[in-house]
C-alpha cells in the first residue's frame, strides 16, 4: 500500500497494529520506521564520561557492571557499582549519582556500612529502598555483612547530584 492509498476514499481496510519483520523495522500501513525500542528504558546507563562522584568515593572504571557478578577491583569500588544499579523509581538516575549515598565504609574483614539519604522524608520508597540496597550489596562478591543506615543530616538537595545525574536530568 503506498502513501496515497493510505488516503483514498475508497480504500475501506486498513491494515493492523504494526508488524514486526526480522529487520528491526515496523511497518505501519506500508510506512515503515526504524524501531525505536521501549518508550523509557527499565534501567538508564550511567555516561561512561568522566564525572564527579559524590562524597569522594573513587569512580568505578567502565560503568555499571553487575558486582555479583564480578570479583574485579576493590570491594569499594564493586559496592559502588551494585549501588549504581538501585534507582529511585521517579527519577531515571541511580541512587549514587543522585547523591543519596553519604558514605561508604568497609572495615578489614569486609563488612559494609553505608549511610544513605532519601530525596525527602516523604519519600514513598522509604521502607524499600534501603531493603534493597542491603540485599544487592550483600551479594557483592567478598562482603562479609551489610548496614545500611537511612540518614536525613545533612538533608539531601539537587546540588548533590553528581554532574552526570544533572546532565542526564537536564539541570544546567
Amino acid at each position: 500500500m503506498g502513501i496515497l492509498d493510505m488516503f483514498s476514499k475508497d480504500k475501506k481496510t486498513v491494515d493492523p497494529a504494526p508488524v514486526r519483520t526480522g529487520s528491526d523495522r515496523m511497518s505501519i500501513g506500508g510506512l515503515s520506521r526504524l524501531d525505536a525500542g521501549p518508550a523509557r528504558p527499565a534501567a538508564p546507563v550511567p555516561p561512561q564520561a568522566a564525572t564527579a562522584e559524590p562524597r569522594g568515593t573513587p569512580p568505578v572504571e567502565g560503568g555499571a557492571a553487575p558486582a555479583a557478578a564480578s570479583a574485579s577491583g576493590t570491594l569499594e569500588e564493586r559496592v559502588v557499582g551494585v549501588l549504581k544499579t538501585c534507582f529511585d523509581p521517579e527519577i531515571p538516575v541511580n541512587i549514587y549519582e543522585l547523591g543519596l549515598i553519604y558514605a561508604i565504609n568497609v572495615d578489614a574483614a569486609s563488612a559494609v556500612e553505608v549511610k544513605m539519604t532519601l530525596t525527602s522524608p516523604m519519600c514513598p520508597v522509604a521502607g524499600s529502598l534501603p531493603p534493597e540496597v542491603e540485599g544487592k550489596i550483600r551479594k557483592v562478591a567478598g562482603v562479609t555483612s551489610v548496614k545500611v543506615e537511612l540518614v536525613w543530616d545533612p538533608p539531601w538537595t539537587p546540588a548533590m547530584m553528581s554532574e552526570a545525574a544533572k546532565l542526564q536530568l537536564n539541570m544546567f
